[in-house]
């Protein structure tokens, strides 16, 4: 594979809740389910792209997502999945699909989330990935980022083999597309094909039709645990058969055949190839028990969003701070660390930060993080009072706990303007490393930036001078190695300097 599979569409938050029904509602006939446990897993584009990382590939997915609570807990299970998110504003909120269960039965699905929202453009590195992917699968779900009229743009540009995943909701396929992939309802829907005649009889019309509409290469069929039927050039359509007979929960068959049928070809399959490496996927997904053991398993021991007291805390109060700014045209910062104990450096970090924008937004280390950064000895002060004490500041709009070693997966979700840095991580103008989030933030357009910092402050040796019985001694104003302006300084050509960054 010359670059990654590139996976485009709609992400959903999907949620199984299980349970066990013993008696009936006293108000009404109905099952009452006691909840015994619940699972989180990215739907829709997401899952497509677990489902390929798995595999071992590389993937990217470009999604829209919203500024909440949802969107957030999206970012954290793509991440640990091992997707790059590239992510593209949403307003409105997460769709949620959440499916009630009970002995291995779906007893009923409850969405929320509303009518979609229009997502915004991609970001000029979306528009290089998708130039740069060795194929790319179009994951529509009819929520409106397969209509995003600069993405259909490059999709439509692309020289990469393009599989398409139609949803009735959505809109055509770009002309010239590799492979189609509906299933039989969505066939003879979006080719608008009358019943009458067998079951492949109306499928072949239905995939050939289909195929002439949307000017595509070929069109493909599934049909559950039968297989799926190729509509190719001809007049002859390929049944291919699946390998093995099951029964069981399908959610995400269909999103398993399309992540298989972009993989091959990416690595250079023939399409009918691709089918039938697809349909052999999606039939051992099923007999192997569907989504619940196909999940890899940094997806299922991924812990949930960590929210805490208080108004300006947790992912709900970042993203509603977020999503002001963003609508009045303002500037969005972020910085992040452990904070722990919370010293006149880090203050002096954070007021600088807040200059640079409209709202800052600090992303803190949970004590789980901070333990397998630092050592079994940290933190000191536990996460929610680190995170009370960083919103009770006047330069911090808002505060995120985050449970990873680096804030990639917050950071995938917020979406910042300009990334702040504190000036320890510039040992000279052009000598400094790279920051380790640069790169993140070129997905989306953001500028990394480093501040001055007030040198001899040290968590660490604080915290180690307290333990030792002794006192540090801050250094004077003015004195060698102190910033005597607020003026950012620069390291390498990785970061900008704050005045640029504005």
């Amino acid at each position: 594979m010359r670059g990654p599979l590139v996976v485009v569409g709609d992400t959903l938050l999907d949620r199984d809740v299980e349970g066990v029904v013993n008696r009936l509602c006293p108000d009404s006939p109905v099952p009452v389910l006691d909840e015994t446990a619940y699972a989180d897993r990215p739907g829709g584009a997401g899952l497509a792209a677990v489902f390929a990382a798995a595999a071992g590939a590389e993937v990217a997915l470009v999604t829209a997502l919203a500024d909440d609570a949802g969107a957030a807990r999206l970012s954290c299970l793509l991440t640990a999945a091992g997707v790059q998110v590239y992510g593209l504003p949403l307003a409105g909120t997460t769709p949620e699909k959440i499916r009630l269960r009970a002995r291995g039965r779906v007893l009923l699905r409850h969405d929320r989330g509303g009518a979609a929202g229009e997502p915004g453009p991609p970001s000029e590195a979306v528009l290089r990935l998708l130039a740069g992917a060795s194929a790319v699968l179009v994951s529509d779900y009819g929520r409106g980022v397969a209509r995003q009229p600069a993405l259909r743009a490059a999709l439509a540009a692309t020289r990469a083999p393009v599989v398409w995943d139609p949803h009735p909701r959505g809109p055509v396929a770009v002309p010239g597309v590799q492979l189609v992939t509906p299933n039989e309802a969505e066939a003879r829907d979006l080719a608008k094909v009358p019943p009458g005649g067998s079951r492949l009889a109306v499928a072949a019309r239905a995939g050939q039709g289909l195929r002439d509409r949307w000017r595509a290469g070929a069109v493909v069929v599934t049909l559950g645990g039968d297989g799926a039927l190729l509509c190719s050039a001809g007049s002859t359509p390929l049944m291919v058969s699946a390998p093995l007979s099951a029964e069981g929960d399908t959610c995400g068959a269909g999103d398993r055949f399309a992540a298989a049928a972009g993989l091959a070809l990416a690595q250079g399959a023939l399409v009918s190839e691709a089918v039938q490496a697809a349909v052999g996927a999606a039939s051992a997904y099923v007999a192997d028990g569907g989504v619940a053991t196909a999940l890899p398993a940094p997806v299922r021991a991924c812990p949930p969003v960590l929210v805490g007291g208080g108004e300006r805390i947790g992912a709900a109060a970042a993203g509603a701070v977020v999503a002001e700014v963003r609508a009045a045209g303002g500037t969005v910062v972020a910085t992040g660390g452990c904070f722990d104990l919370l010293h006149a450096g880090h203050v002096a970090t954070l007021q600088a930060a807040r200059q640079l924008g409209d709202c800052l937004v600090v992303c803190v280390n949970s004590d789980a993080s901070v333990t397998a950064l630092k050592g079994p000895d940290r933190p000191v002060i536990p996460q929610g009072d680190r995170a009370r004490l960083l919103a009770a500041l006047g330069c911090v709009d808002a505060v995120v706990v985050f449970d990873e070693t680096t804030p990639h997966a917050a950071l995938g979700w917020l979406r910042p303007d300009i990334w702040v840095k504190g000036g320890d991580y510039a040992t000279g103008v052009g000598d400094g490393p790279a920051l380790p989030e640069a790169e993140l933030l070129r997905r989306w357009g953001g500028d990394s930036v480093v501040v001055p910092y007030l040198a001899g402050r040290s968590t660490t040796e604080m915290i180690a001078a307290a333990r030792g019985g002794r006192r540090t001694a801050a250094p004077q104003p003015g004195s060698a190695g102190t910033p005597a302006g607020p003026a950012p300084s620069t390291a390498g050509p990785a970061r900008t300097t704050a005045e640029g960054a504005r």
